[in-house]
């Protein structure tokens, strides 16, 4: 098969919609709150975990070729240098 080049912004795109349509809502509960959440934008699978590496490699595992994204539940940005992680508000 083909691989389609996306852009960064195609990806976060697609990322963003799965997540908000229909990932949001099964995930984001207070036990969940500052895990991050691997998504494939292709399948719509993701996976929570505290650790990143471990959710991108169990999907990587089932689709070796997985375009993945993540971000950190309920905050606005999946880490910070210097810079402030802001909660959401539901």
């Amino acid at each position: 098969m083909q691989t389609i080049l996306l852009s960064r912004e195609e990806v976060a795109r697609r990322a963003k919609h799965l997540y908000e349509s229909t990932i949001r809502q099964k995930i984001e509960l207070e036990e969940n709150i500052g895990k991050m959440v691997i998504i494939d934008i292709e399948t719509g699978e993701y996976k929570v975990d505290e650790n990143s590496l471990h959710a991108a490699d169990y999907l990587s595992a089932k689709h070796p070729n997985a375009r993945l994204w993540e971000s950190r539940i309920g905050y606005n940005v999946a880490g910070s240098l210097a810079g402030v992680m802001e909660r959401l508000s539901k």
